[in-house]
């Protein structure tokens, strides 16, 4: 058990660091075929902090533990915004743009509906697959194209602004060879790190007791989330907090249009026991109720506070001691 624990926890820092590692080969590469930062952000540093969800559930699917990969993208939502987020806002107040109740939170309460009807019928196959891919790169078209406007407005874009803070982070890196390099030690350790995270939660799993979809939500959900919280944080410790929740909610985003996508697109996602009988529906619907306070809380002052924070910190824990219960 021990062991097994620390292989998990082996697997989450490889996911973390080799995260980083592609993302900065990727930029920098990106940066020196002529690519401005602002597009670079909001394509490869996107893609590159969603990469530990996006190999961990197609690892998960491709060994018959559909409810791995499910639970993991529903669990890292969950948790961007009722752990993450809610963590930030106690650092600091967040105060967002318009743009993020006005676009960004209706996206994410969108894809998060379309992707419940996929689910309803507990499989989300090819053709699902296909359309969730074909969103997130009409997503990302969209995204950089009003980034681009609200540049040239002089306007600050969230999205583009949290991605700022990693390329600065990480640094630019001139030389090619280092470049390829970062990205082929990136790649093979998300991929390796994916799969000692997903063979020791399985081992966890059985010594435990516990089904494949609480672990799915919880400890892997958790350690896949762990380039935004660390986003987040550095967002939070340089008080640039408004550029906090366009991250998170633009890596939730991603998470189900990219993660979902891809994996379906590799391997139909059977949801074992069935969606309604496996209880998988609440866990949608407290996704989408969490995705929802944001708005709620930001409709009339842009402004996550304190006590919003405390809230949605109370709402992650309420759901976890839910998920107890029902072990």
């Amino acid at each position: 058990m021990a062991l097994n624990i620390l292989f998990c926890i082996a697997g989450f820092l490889m996911l973390y660091y080799c995260a980083g590692w592609l993302v900065k080969g990727s930029s920098g590469l990106a940066r020196s075929l002529g690519i401005t930062p602002l597009v670079i952000g909001l394509t490869v540093v996107a893609f590159g902090t969603s990469a530990p969800e996006l190999v961990v559930s197609l690892i998960s699917s491709i060994k018959g533990k559909s409810m791995i990969a499910v639970g993991n993208v529903v669990g890292s939502n969950i948790c961007n915004i009722a752990l993450v987020l809610g963590l930030s806002a106690l650092f600091q107040p967040i105060t967002s743009q318009r743009g993020v109740t006005q676009r960004d939170i209706p996206i994410m309460l969108f894809v998060s509906f379309i992707l419940l009807f996929f689910s309803l019928n507990s499989k989300i196959g090819s053709l699902e697959g296909a359309v969730l891919f074909a969103g997130i790169i009409l997503y990302t078209i969209f995204n950089c194209r009003t980034a681009v406007r609200m540049q040239q407005s002089k306007l600050t874009n969230d999205g583009a602004g949290a991605a700022e803070i990693v390329i600065k982070d990480t640094g630019y890196i001139a030389s090619r060879k280092k470049q390829i390099v970062l990205i082929i030690f990136g790649i093979t350790g998300v991929v390796l790190g994916a799969q000692a995270v997903v063979d020791s939660a399985i081992k966890i799993m059985q010594v435990l007791g516990v089904n494949e979809k609480f672990i799915g939500l919880t400890i892997v959900a958790f350690g896949t989330s762990l380039p935004e919280l660390a986003t987040s944080i550095v967002a939070a410790i340089r008080k640039e907090m408004d550029i906090s929740i366009g991250n998170l909610v633009g890596s939730n985003v991603f998470n189900i249009l990219s993660v979902i996508g891809v994996t379906a697109l590799v391997k139909p996602i059977y949801l074992p026991g069935g969606f309604i009988e496996s209880g998988l529906l609440i866990d949608y619907l407290v996704m989408i109720f969490i995705s929802f306070l944001p708005w709620l809380m930001m409709r009339k002052t842009l402004t996550i506070s304190r006590s919003d924070g405390l809230l949605l910190l109370a709402c992650y824990i309420g759901y976890f001691v839910y998920l107890l219960k029902t072990l």
